[in-house]
């Protein structure tokens, strides 16, 4: 590979990445603002129920609270739909164990877990030292890792 071919896969490679890093700040920043209205409809509940404890009459928050209760699932609902596709942009998806792997990943580095559905996505970046060998496909893991993320050989 030639010295200009690597400057324009370098090239490439960096502006995918802040495509990549616009598209999760622009999600993150949506998440924020729902979370935000998530506050202003707790606060409305409290709001309600304080009233009805001045009033004496607990019946009459009993719809409103529901209604706030309802548009604070929906909003629940659409944040995680921000974050998965916050985890798309990013090129990563969630474990059963809860551990955010590569998509590219076909096991769980910590569980062994094996993904069914494996998306190759992007090619692997190299931007973490990656330290530790799986003895059997000989691919590269995360240090600490107990199971290979490829073969799913214990570590």
């Amino acid at each position: 590979m030639s010295f200009f071919d690597k400057m324009k896969q370098g090239a490439s490679e960096a502006a995918k990445k802040a495509q990549q890093t616009v598209e999760a700040t622009r999600l993150r920043a949506h998440i924020s603002a729902k979370e935000k209205e998530m506050e202003k409809a707790y606060a409305l509940i409290g709001e309600a129920v304080y009233g009805a404890y001045a009033s004496g009459n607990w019946k009459r928050p009993e719809k409103e609270v529901n209604a706030y209760c309802e548009h604070i699932t929906y909003i629940r609902q659409d944040i995680q739909a921000l974050e998965a596709k916050l985890k798309e942009a990013k090129n990563e998806k969630l474990c059963r164990c809860g551990r955010v792997v590569s998509r590219d990943v076909k096991f769980c580095s910590v569980c062994g877990f094996q993904f069914e559905d494996v998306v190759f996505v992007a090619e692997k970046e190299t931007e973490e030292p990656i330290q530790v060998m799986c003895r059997a496909c000989r691919s590269y893991n995360e240090v600490g890792a107990k199971f290979c993320g490829h073969c799913g050989v214990v570590l």
